[in-house]
């Protein structure tokens, strides 16, 4: 989990230092940015409700604290396993 938020850092520093030698600003005001990245997320999220939609799975506020909580702050499931 740390090496996922390192990682995180470092690109961004990096692009922050290209956007420096480039002599230009951020693309975004980081309110639009922050706006961005819920987009990102809420798209990320819509995909396996659409799988289970497709598959006529019900959708069920159990399957929901499964499934999402581990993946929007990015810990692993109770059950220990990654994959899940």
């Amino acid at each position: 989990m740390l090496k996922s938020y390192v990682l995180s850092l470092v690109v961004g520093i990096l692009i922050g230092l290209l956007y420096a030698v480039m002599d230009v600003s951020s693309p975004a005001p980081p309110v639009i940015a922050l706006l961005g990245l819920l987009g990102m997320q809420i798209g990320e999220h819509i995909i396996p409700v659409c799988q289970r939609l497709i598959k006529r799975e019900r959708i069920a506020l159990s399957w929901f604290r499964h499934e999402y909580p581990p993946r929007a702050i990015d810990t692993p499931p109770a059950s220990g396993d990654k994959n899940a």
